[in-house]
């Protein structure tokens, strides 16, 4: 049995007040100090991870309730940190936000309760004085299971500033464990779905996460922050989650990677070969062919709207995938990867396997899905359900007549159909989480072995 490493979370009121530079800040400040830190965000995001990885020198990990399930939430959580010294958890948007309509599960206090972990709240500073212990008195109340242990300041502007805020804290019962000074921020260039990935970001992105673990150095008392994530509750003897799946073939399964395509969940992988599947990692910008021996393409979300015009470059490997789909070869694409295989992104060429045009939209689609599977695929039975998040900003135009992967009900009550099932190939914006699904890899990778003489 894996015990549960000391943990902590880091949480804040709203989002933009920081939790992603004091976290991740945090975590690289730890690892400094000699401690192996596992690094966990909360929620479905791609891209804080990526930062996460810089600063730990570990996998980033996701926590996610409504995606998995309550029950799988601690042993993920141990079989991504039982062998750390201590667990830095990233929350999502505000503490006690979560699946709109559903009473605050999947939050960053859902979680926190899940792991019996304490929460520091990061706290924008800007424009606060004493006011701040009504708010802090606020969320320290709200929810009794939810333990608020302390602040970390944000954007404190003066040695008088701080002063302020101190007392204000001391009102709130609440111990200050740092205070960041206003003009110190470490900046990192944004874009329509937040940060750019930090694979994209190369050594500026190394650079930024020495800058925000110099910050929380100087600014946050460290030997506090280990004594608060010693406090953590007891897991109760839960088992680690462990990847076991009957081995049904040992097929070649190409997976997408480098700068495109940087939206997955590193249990996908895990999954993948305890089904007895050789992952190998090919990336669409530089590669010019799949992997020798490929019997399956999984293409993950990312971003190749950004990377249209070296993803149409590589016409060698385009007119491959286009091929290999053609000939009935297995395809498995999520959000950026189903706009790869589409005719083309914004006017640049792509795969050609889907019949659909897609391009930049106007607005943001964000949310979770209760999905049905509309028909029999190699991973998903018509009339499975999951539960997905969608999270673009582009749009897909696809032809009349064909067969959606998947069918859910919009939140006006309106009936949508999403997605591509086409032969064997699986196309749809919607991003799932493996673990909660092993059935579903487990058929895959039997597809994938069929053809394997």
């Amino acid at each position: 049995m894996v015990s549960a490493p000391p943990r902590l979370v880091i949480a804040a009121p709203a989002s933009g007040a920081g939790k992603t530079t004091v976290a991740t800040g945090l975590m690289a400040a730890l690892r400094a100090k000699g401690n192996t830190v596992a690094p966990v965000k909360v929620g479905p995001d791609y891209i804080d991870p990526g930062y996460h990885a810089l600063a730990t020198g570990r996998p980033g990990r996701n926590l996610d309730p409504v995606l998995v399930g309550e029950d799988l939430i601690a042993p993920l959580f141990l079989h991504s940190a039982g062998d750390a010294d201590l667990a830095v958890i990233e929350g999502v948007m505000g503490l006690f936000d979560g699946k709109v309509g559903a009473g605050g599960f999947g939050s960053t206090a859902h979680v926190a309760t899940l792991l019996g972990a304490p929460v520091l709240l990061v706290v924008d500073a800007r424009g606060q004085g004493r006011s701040l212990a009504a708010l802090l008195s606020g969320f320290r109340s709200y929810d009794p299971a939810v333990r608020l242990a302390g602040v970390i300041l944000n954007q404190v502007g003066s040695d008088r500033h701080e002063e302020v805020l101190r007392a204000a804290c001391d009102e709130a019962g609440l111990p200050v464990f740092g205070a960041l000074r206003r003009g110190a921020e470490v900046s990192l260039p944004s874009r329509h779905l937040g940060l750019v990935p930090a694979i994209e970001h190369g050594a500026a992105a190394v650079r930024a996460v020495e800058a925000m673990a110099d910050l929380v150095a100087r600014s946050v008392d460290l030997d506090a922050v280990v004594r608060l994530a010693g406090s953590a509750g007891s897991l109760g003897g839960v088992e680690a989650w462990a990847p076991e799946l009957a081995v049904v073939g040992h097929p070649v399964v190409a997976l997408a990677g480098g700068a495109a395509f940087t939206f997955g969940y590193a249990e996908h992988g895990e999954l993948l070969r305890a089904a007895g599947a050789e992952v190998v990692v090919f990336d669409p910008l530089s590669d010019a062919a799949l992997p020798a021996g490929t019997a399956a393409v999984i293409l993950p979300g990312g971003f190749p709207e950004q990377h249209g015009t070296a993803l149409s470059a590589n016409a060698l490997l385009r007119k491959e995938i286009a091929e290999f789909a053609g000939s009935g070869g297995i395809v498995s694409a999520e959000c950026g990867g189903l706009l790869y295989l589409a005719r083309e992104v914004d006017g640049q060429p792509m795969c050609g396997v889907l019949p659909a045009v897609g391009g930049m939209g106007p607005k943001l689609t964000l949310g979770y899905r209760d999905a049905v599977a509309s028909a029999d695929s190699v991973s998903y039975l018509a009339g499975e359900r999951v539960t997905g998040h969608e999270f673009h900003r582009t749009v897909l135009t696809p032809a009349q007549g064909t067969t959606p992967a998947w069918h859910w009900r919009g939140v006006d009550g309106r009936p949508v159909a999403e997605g591509f099932s086409l032969d064997r190939v699986h196309a749809s914006y919607l991003h799932t989480h493996p673990a909660a699904r092993p059935d579903a890899i487990a058929r895959l990778v039997a597809a994938a072995s069929e053809g394997i003489k």
